[in-house]
């Protein structure tokens, strides 16, 4: 372990070596980032004492919360058996081998193989070379345009980057050949006077005229989030997604679903694609795939796609130096069966995740700030607006919710803010007590954000 030390030592030795994510660094240096110590359940602590509800999961990861002794132990068991080996010289090992199993039994029977990997990034970088590999072996080459969508996130390497759909992270570093975007489905900011089914065929309807203006013969996948999550939480209308399908089999499109986020319970069903009724061709996984507590993801591919890889590629040129780490593939195993035997992704469906969503729509449904509440099991976000009725957005709702994010901090709540929007996902095993704890700051987050501009 670490000497303790004072937090404005450890303050000014990480600005002299680190560059934070998604920051203004300078800023950030002469602010001074918290430190943080300690966890435990949902709560964290930060190096001067000070505690607060985590009401993000770290970054949507930790879904079996803080302080798990038996991941722990399965890493520590791990480290101390068989550190590493790879995944190269014709050789495996029986982490990777038991992973495998008990993943695919909590997967729907359509899929059968997985290539693992460090991140939900590394994931999506992996995607487009096998869907591109898919279809140059069956005689196809030529379709090689991946369509995503605008405000998606797919990861923040560069392909990632390219397939997401935020276009000042394309500023900063340039885009790729091949990638294409159709509008996001967020209702409440684009539905015009359509009602929720009527915007979601219409938003699906762009990926058809996408492929039309393209040529089907040329497009080899459309990607996307079951739900958008650094987009700001936004739910697609009930009509969205089985349009989205018939469009990509009708001109035989891969149909390809970001689960970093949605994955492993947040929904309240295994996989978000299960919550939303669509059956995709491939699944891009990470995060609650180990809560968390190592780095691991994975591409997880349809029997379809993964017998014509296997019986008709020949070799595949990928792999990464710790795809299948057994150190990493031993904690997954861990949290997977304590997510399965523990009862955790049934209780998010039938018990806390409705009583989050009650909670919220409870205290915020008349809030003056609030013109919108979205979300399902332990997934939420509450849209900021000057003007429910009208579906106004505050024109400088950047700013709005970036204060009711900083108001959160100093109440001892973490939450997110995306756009006007005020995002939540809490750890699947949360208390109805911790629940109450996470509304109750957010409130006093929200109001004081209200009174300070004048809407309380």
């Amino acid at each position: 372990m670490t000497t303790p030390r004072e937090t404005r030592d450890y303050q000014a030795a990480d600005a002299a070596h680190h560059i934070h994510a998604f920051v203004d660094q300078k800023a950030l240096n002469d602010e001074g980032p918290r430190v943080m110590v300690r966890g435990e359940r949902l709560h964290l602590w930060d190096n001067d004492g000070r505690r607060y509800l985590d009401g993000m999961s770290g970054l949507w990861c930790t879904n079996l919360g803080y302080g798990r002794k038996d991941l722990a132990a399965a890493a520590t068991q791990q480290l101390e058996q068989l550190p590493y080996y790879n995944m190269f010289f014709h050789t495996t090992h029986p982490q990777v081998i038991e992973l495998s199993e008990l993943l695919f039994s909590l997967l729907p029977g359509h899929y059968s193989h997985a290539i693992y990997t460090n991140s939900g990034s590394e994931a999506n970088e992996v995607l487009i070379r096998t869907v591109r590999r898919y279809w140059t072996i069956l005689g196809k080459p030529e379709k090689k345009v991946m369509i995503g969508r605008w405000n998606g996130y797919h990861g923040s390497t560069l392909a990632a980057t390219a397939l997401g759909g935020m276009k000042f992270m394309h500023e900063m570093g340039g885009m790729l050949p091949d990638i294409e975007h159709i509008d996001e489905p967020y209702f409440f900011a684009h539905e015009g006077n359509l009602t929720p089914a009527e915007f979601g065929l219409r938003a699906a309807q762009q990926l058809e005229a996408k492929i039309l203006e393209l040529g089907a013969d040329k497009v080899a996948g459309f990607i996307a989030e079951p739900f958008q999550g650094a987009g700001g939480m936004i739910f697609p209308p009930e009509s969205y997604w089985p349009e989205i399908q018939r469009i990509c089999r009708k001109y035989d499109v891969l149909l390809c679903a970001d689960e970093v986020i949605g994955g492993f319970g947040r929904t309240g069903e295994w996989f978000a694609h299960e919550y939303f009724g669509f059956e995709p061709d491939t699944l891009s996984i990470a995060k609650g795939l180990t809560s968390g507590y190592i780095p691991m993801g994975g591409l997880i591919l349809s029997k379809k796609m993964a017998q014509v890889l296997v019986e008709q590629g020949g070799v595949f040129a990928h792999g990464l130096t710790y795809s299948g780490h057994p150190v990493a593939a031993a904690v997954a195993i861990a949290n997977l069966k304590a997510l399965r035997d523990e009862g955790v992704v049934t209780r998010v469906k039938d018990d806390i995740g409705p009583y989050l969503q009650k909670c919220l729509r409870e205290v915020f449904g008349n809030h003056p700030l609030v013109g919108d509440i979205q979300g399902v099991g332990m997934v939420a976000a509450l849209q900021l607006a000057e003007d429910k009725t009208s579906r106004k957005r505050f024109a400088n709702e950047n700013d709005i919710a970036w204060r009711c994010r900083t108001i959160g901090f100093e109440e001892g709540v973490i939450i997110r803010s995306t756009l006007g929007r005020m995002i939540m996902a809490p750890a699947l095993i949360a208390s109805r007590e911790e629940v109450d704890e996470l509304v109750g700051k957010t409130l006093k987050a929200v109001d004081r954000t209200a009174q300070e501009y004048g809407r309380l």
